[in-house]
């Protein structure tokens, strides 16, 4: 066999039966990314037009939380839900599977995360007073599925294959890495018997997917318990969904045409995408400008465009990078590393994610800040992923 063939590929090909698959999340994902948007702007204008009425709507009750918490806490953890069937189901079924093909990903994914978190830490140690800034470092570590997708599906129609089971990989690994520090840097105190509670409710759980039982009124109860008591326990509740996402079976039985993580995420996707991020993004987008010139002197700000703009492209670059020089993979013949740029610029729109880490790290004016660069860290890496992907497409179009 050639010895360059023998190779293993960086960007690996869709696997049989998952072409179809990518394609649907790829049109759920755009329309859910523009609501999202669209949500996000009525936000920013709603808070700068009448902040005082915005900030009602977020603090109004509504049962024991407020619509603020209802949107981080449990809005988010549908969408966490289905990050958790897409990692189990690129685990046991896809590009994951096989570990050294999953080395790729995971590194640039790795190196994705940890960049961008230094870039902002260098900014403000540098910056005045900045070393209490420093709690915000993982606001700029994460990368945006739903938006990525979105620009990709719009700008790519001629890119090949690989580029985007590449990038949904890659955005999975990245949640799970993310969602990780979510529970162990951003949790402050436990309560051991909520989440003794929580630990057994979600053993029930995954003792009902054992027995194949599939009724809603199973895992409905199930599900909101597991959520509810991991919430009183001190961890964000947001982890219940990838939890969740983690015990549903995703290999079908034999004589079964689609196995429950398949049904549920058909059915829960348009959800997330259509309904839970986008109020999330109404309950937390809406931050007051204080003037640009206030933003050009803020460390925390300037650190979150930095590691979004700058810190989390360089990372994966130099992950994949890495991986391709140090380990027998190899870029797809289909690929160069100009495509792999554009990927990777596109994974500074963050977003979601990092408007939820800024909202778990301050509690003061910073807050707004930090949404702001996340704002405007994610407008600008998704512009500049469409010029780079736009031309990309334009050149294999006419390959």
């Amino acid at each position: 066999m050639n010895a360059a063939r023998s190779r293993l590929r960086l960007f690996l090909r869709l696997e049989p039966g998952e072409s179809s698959f990518v394609g649907s999340l790829l049109r759920s994902e755009t329309v859910g990314g523009a609501v999202a948007l669209a949500a996000a702007a009525v936000a920013l204008v709603w808070a700068n037009v009448d902040g005082a009425s915005y900030a009602d709507l977020r603090h109004t009750e509504l049962g024991p939380l407020s619509l603020e918490h209802w949107a981080a806490d449990g809005a988010l953890a549908i969408f966490f839900y289905v990050a958790g069937l897409e990692l189990k189901r690129e685990l046991l079924v896809g590009s994951l599977r096989r570990p050294a093909d999953a080395a790729v990903p995971v590194v640039a994914a790795i190196a994705g995360v940890a960049l961008p978190a230094l870039v902002y830490v260098g900014v403000n140690l540098v910056g005045a007073d900045g070393t209490g800034n420093l709690v915000g470092w993982a606001i700029p570590s994460a990368t945006d599925i739903a938006f990525a997708l979105a620009v990709l599906a719009v700008v790519g129609s001629a890119l090949p294959s690989p580029m985007r089971a590449f990038l949904l990989t890659l955005a999975v690994v990245d949640d799970l890495i993310v969602i990780v520090i979510i529970a162990v840097f951003y949790t402050d105190s436990l309560d051991f018997a909520d989440l003794g509670i929580a630990v057994a409710v979600f053993a029930v759980y995954a003792g009902c997917q054992r027995l194949r039982l599939r009724s809603a009124f199973v895992y409905v109860p199930l599900a909101v318990a597991g959520w509810w008591f991991l919430h009183e326990s001190g961890v964000h509740a947001t982890i219940a969904g990838v939890v969740l996402g983690l015990l549903t079976r995703v290999l079908p039985d034999p004589g079964e045409e689609r196995s429950p993580a398949e049904r549920l995420e058909h059915r829960v996707s348009p959800v997330s995408s259509a309904v839970a991020v986008p109020f999330f993004a109404l309950m937390s987008a809406g931050v007051t400008l204080h003037g640009g010139g206030h933003l050009l002197k803020d460390p925390v700000a300037i650190g979150v465009v930095a590691g979004l703009v700058v810190g989390k492209p360089l990372g994966i670059v130099v992950g994949a990078w890495t991986a391709a020089r140090f380990t027998p993979a190899t870029l797809d013949d289909a690929l160069e590393w100009r495509d792999v740029i554009g990927l990777a610029v596109l994974g500074g729109v963050g977003f979601t994610v990092s408007l939820l880490v800024a909202d778990l790290s301050f509690v003061d004016a910073r807050r707004d800040d930090a949404k702001v660069g996340v704002l405007v860290g994610s407008l600008l890496a998704g512009l500049l992923a469409a010029l780079i992907l736009g031309r990309r497409n334009r050149v294999h179009g006419s390959a």
